[in-house]
C-alpha cells in the first residue's frame, strides 16, 4: 500500500474546505482506498491530508489522468505545499485499514534517520514503540511507512485527543531512552491532527 501525506498552510479556509469536499471524486478511481485529514492541533491554518492507494502504479495513473481536475478546486487557497509518498512497511498494532470514521485524532511522526542506523531504528519501532502504542487505551490502528532517502512516517490513529495525551504524558520519555531514538534520528518533526469528518472520502 502507498501512503501520500500532504501538508500545507491554508490562506483561504472557506475556499479550501469547499475544494476539499470535491475530492469525493476520488471514489471509483482504480486502486484508491481512502482519504482523510484535518487541522494541526499546534499550528493554526496548517492542514494535513492522508490518502491511501493499493500501489504506486495506480497512484501514478491517477496523477496522470484525474488529479489536476480535482485539485483545481483548491487553487489559490493554500501555500507551502509539501507531499511525500511512503510505502507501507508494517502495521502498528495489527490489521491496518485506512479508515477515518472511528477516530478523532491522527498523530504523525516524520523521521529522517541516519543511514547507518536505519535497521536499528526500524527494529526499535517494531520491538519498543509498536507494543507500547498497541497497548495504549484509545489507540485504534497505525502504520510505519518508508520513503526514499531514509525517511520514515509513523502514523497512529486515536479515538480521542485525551487518550493520545495520556499516552504521551505517561510513556514517551521512557520509550525514547529505551529505543535510543536520539542516536538513530537526524531530524524529527511531528504533529497531532484533528480530523474533519467532511474531508473523509
Amino acid at each position: 500500500m502507498l501512503v501520500k501525506w500532504i501538508r500545507c498552510t491554508v490562506v483561504d479556509p472557506h475556499g479550501f474546505e469547499r475544494g476539499q469536499r470535491k475530492w469525493a471524486g476520488l471514489l471509483g478511481e482504480p486502486g484508491f482506498r481512502s482519504q482523510g485529514g484535518g487541522w494541526s492541533k499546534a499550528r493554526p491554518h496548517v492542514a494535513h491530508v492522508f490518502s491511501f492507494w493499493e500501489s504506486r502504479a495506480f497512484y501514478d495513473s491517477f496523477m496522470a489522468r484525474s488529479h489536476d481536475r480535482l485539485a483545481s478546486g483548491q487553487s489559490g487557497t493554500y501555500k507551502d505545499f509539501q507531499a511525500t509518498l511512503f510505502d507501507h512497511r508494517f502495521d502498528v498494532k495489527t490489521g491496518f485499514e485506512p479508515r477515518f470514521t472511528d477516530v478523532d485524532v491522527v498523530r504523525v511522526a516524520h523521521c529522517r534517520v541516519r543511514a547507518d542506523r536505519v535497521e536499528h531504528y526500524a527494529l526499535m519501532q517494531e520491538k519498543v514503540w509498536n507494543p507500547a502504542m498497541a497497548g495504549s487505551p484509545g489507540m485504534v490502528r497505525g502504520l510505519f511507512g518508508e520513503a526514499s532517502g531514509n525517511e520514515f512516517l509513523v502514523m497512529s490513529m486515536w479515538r480521542s485527543e485525551a487518550e493520545h495525551g495520556k499516552y504521551r504524558r505517561e510513556r514517551v520519555e521512557r520509550l525514547l531512552l529505551r529505543a535510543q531514538t536520539e542516536a538513530d534520528v537526524a531530524a524529527l518533526t511531528g504533529d497531532v491532527v484533528r480530523l474533519e469528518a467532511s474531508w473523509t472520502v
